[in-house]
């Protein structure tokens, strides 16, 4: 079905019978738009590789034709020895052999060093081309992260950009060097009669026509097949990630993520396999028209040598020439349409890299009423291609050394919230400040010093213990006396300092001698990093102690409370004998604050958060 879907889409994009052929030439040209900027990103990427990759392409260009006249001077030097039988005619003709050999030498010399600079020049572009990738997502907003269409393109740009630049230009030294190997050929081949070379050239159009429509079939397919790609990676993750093992195993999930990854791949295959039948035939039937040329050419360079026209040196180097002739523009020709390949698949990464990247914020370091704290002012916001706003008409007022607590049922928007709050998001409507300003007015790095924030679903790095608490202050990342500074603070100091290596310690099971941690210690390790942030006045901790039970997340609560007294600080949490610890708490009701005041205050309202806390209290009687 979704093969027929894709022939039917595709038939739509071809180009109708009534479009002029103008048209299709301007569109099949403009295609090659990314050519100059591929062979500027090489360019860039090593000069000196580049030029020895230039050098050796005019040579490998040159000495086929020379290798062709020596073979020639070769052959006749042998017949006139074998006529005179003269010692000097023979030495001619040995001597003529030699230098054979030398032009042969030279061209295995040309191959090798292409050979070693092309690998050399490949890995030095691939990382080039993926640190260009990655530094553009480092640009990029939360929102486009979260866009399945933005991942689709993300995943094209990467699965085949790294190495299409390089291709291309390669593609593009082969057409200089096959052209500068035509016009030597063609010349010597002119001097035999100017319509072997038209034949030479009318054999290996039709085989290049075809080529280049089945190359722009095949990208069609590449491109449709991102959800796809990305589908099949993600349940080889599903199958062979430890964090997943634990439940695909209890849930039996191995063979059911197995079989739809072996669907995945049949459906993909399927296609491929129509093409690659298709390409394979056609390719057969009009090389055919190249092989009749051939041996038409062949059958005339006998007759002429036969009758005495020519010689039967000259008739060994016109075939020789005729055949390397052939092979010269039939090359030109397939380079030609593997580059208008490459240009459709390097589109893929250069759409990615011009993506639009968000504004990052304004210049200001500071708010001109310090000491203000933070608001929330008529505060609407909406997730890209939601119909629902997830807040709507929020004011709130956070004042330096307040504790707010947020509470609500899942999906009330506290997280949301938070995300504003961080400049993740910007509000649809309204806006938020910090003294005075407007977070969008602010400069990012002065912002995001402001603000240490622990996500419930936090990441668990793969690095040493201090490394996963250093992730907090990027500037003091690896800073050993913050390490146990902030471990102090976010008390993972006593577990850290039990393991024999401490900080040095390994975190998780992708590396050698790693160590894995329970969800408790893991979020002790998390708080830790907020801790980091010494310049921090606003922490935000978004349900950091879900996994620890209700006596150690009370104890963390009140020692946070007490490391936190001049610092404003906004948490999230579902058990109430923490939330009461707050100075002002909020109730969120599908986007909306419907309550708001201490924990005192909202009891003896008796509304929805004394609901929710009776609720929860007739659990613990």
């Amino acid at each position: 079905m979704l093969g027929a879907e894709r022939s039917s889409d595709m038939a739509s994009e071809s180009p109708a019978p009534s479009e002029h052929a103008s048209s299709r030439v301007r569109q099949y040209l403009g295609v090659f738009r990314y050519s100059g900027r591929a062979l500027e990103l090489v360019w860039t990427t090593s000069r000196a590789l580049t030029i020895v990759i230039g050098l050796m392409t005019v040579l490998a260009g040159a000495l086929p034709a020379v290798t062709a006249y020596v073979g020639k001077l070769i052959v006749d030097a042998v017949l006139e020895a074998n006529a005179s039988q003269l010692r000097a005619d023979l030495i001619q003709a040995l001597w003529y052999v030699g230098l054979e050999a030398l032009v042969i030498a030279a061209m295995a010399a040309v191959q090798r060093v292409l050979s070693v600079c092309d690998s050399l020049l490949r890995v030095l572009l691939g990382h080039r081309v993926n640190v260009l990738i990655l530094e553009k997502a480092l640009t990029l907003s939360l929102s486009q992260f979260e866009d399945s269409e933005f991942y689709d393109k993300m995943t094209n740009a990467r699965r085949e950009a790294s190495r299409r630049p390089l291709s291309l230009v390669n593609k593009t030294f082969q057409i200089i060097r096959y052209t500068i190997a035509l016009l030597a050929t063609g010349g010597i081949l002119f001097s035999f009669s100017g319509w072997a070379v038209l034949v030479l050239a009318a054999a290996a159009v039709p085989a290049f026509l075809v080529e280049t429509r089945f190359s722009g079939e095949a990208f069609r397919l590449f491109r449709w097949r991102a959800p796809e790609t990305r589908m099949q990676t993600y349940l080889e993750i599903a199958l062979a990630r430890e964090d997943f093992a634990k439940e695909v195993q209890l849930f039996g999930l191995g063979p059911l993520f197995l079989r739809r990854y072996r669907d995945i791949f049949h459906k993909i295959y399927d296609e491929d396999r129509d093409l690659t039948l298709r390409r394979g035939l056609w390719g057969y039937l009009l090389g055919l028209l190249s092989t009749l040329a051939f041996y038409g050419a062949y059958a005339w360079i006998v007759y002429e040598t036969a009758t005495g026209d020519i010689t039967l040196g000259a008739m060994t180097m016109y075939l020789l020439v005729f055949r390397q002739g052939q092979q010269a523009f039939s090359s030109i020709l397939t380079a030609i349409g593997k580059m208008y390949e490459d240009n459709l698949y390097l589109s893929n990464l250069y759409e990615f890299l011009e993506q639009p990247s968000p504004a990052r914020g304004g210049e200001a370091r500071e708010g001109p009423r310090p000491g203000d704290g933070v608001r929330f002012e008529g505060v609407s916001f909406t997730y890209p291609g939601a119909e629902a706003p997830s807040l709507s008409g929020i004011d709130l007022h956070l004042k330096p050394g307040q504790k707010l607590a947020l509470v609500g049922e899942n999906g009330s928007g506290k997280t949301t919230l938070i995300k504003l709050l961080t400049r993740l998001y910007d509000p649809t409507e309204g806006r938020v400040t910090l003294d005075g300003r407007d977070l969008r007015e602010w400069e990012i790095g002065a912002l995001r010093d402001r603000v240490a924030v622990i996500f419930q679903d936090f990441v668990r790095f793969q690095m040493r213990v201090g490394e996963n608490i250093g992730v907090g202050d990027v500037a003091r990342f690896e800073d050993a006396p913050e390490w146990a500074r902030a471990a102090e603070l976010g008390m993972s100091a006593p577990f850290i300092e039990s393991m024999p290596e401490g900080y040095e310690t390994q975190l998780g099971r992708w590396f050698k001698d790693g160590r894995e941690l329970s969800g408790g210690q893991w979020q002790k390790i998390a708080l830790s990093r907020a801790f980091m942030r010494r310049k921090a006045d606003i922490l935000v901790l978004d349900e950091p102690t879900a996994a620890m039970d209700a006596e150690a997340e009370a104890q963390i609560f009140e020692h946070f409370r007490d490391v936190t007294e001049d610092q404003m600080a906004v948490f999230i949490s579902h058990r109430f004998s923490t939330v009461r610890m707050a100075d002002h708490i909020v109730v969120l009701q599908r986007g909306r604050v419907v309550e708001e005041g201490s924990h005192e205050q909202l009891i003896e309202q008796d509304g929805q958060y004394a609901h929710l806390f009776n609720l929860q209290a007739r659990g613990y009687r």
